[in-house]
């Protein structure tokens, strides 16, 4: 027998309501209902606030080893090192 509403026709909207769908830790999909207007549980992310910030608020900057700052500095420090153990070789005896 299938649970009906209040009318007696009409189902119970969580049993008519689009499921998350995530995967369990046992590897079968969620059966909890999706979040409105998100397709998943609040278990698994559909909650208001949940996931990672957008934006700089998110904490995924450049590590800074590409930027143009950073090669133009290394090559400064390759230069000098050159220039150094030029240095150094010249003057031992």
């Amino acid at each position: 027998m299938h649970p009906s509403g209040p009318q007696g026709n009409q189902p119970l909207p969580l049993l008519s309501a689009p499921r998350c769908g995530a995967r369990t830790r046992a590897g079968s999909p969620c059966q909890s209902p999706a979040v409105e207007g998100k397709k998943r549980c609040r278990m698994h992310g559909g909650a208001h606030g949940s996931g990672a910030p957008p934006g700089k608020r998110n904490g995924a900057y450049r590590h800074g080893m590409r930027t143009h700052e950073m090669i133009e500095l290394r090559r400064e420090i390759r230069e000098l090192t050159r220039i150094s153990r030029e240095a150094i070789t010249a003057y031992r005896p």
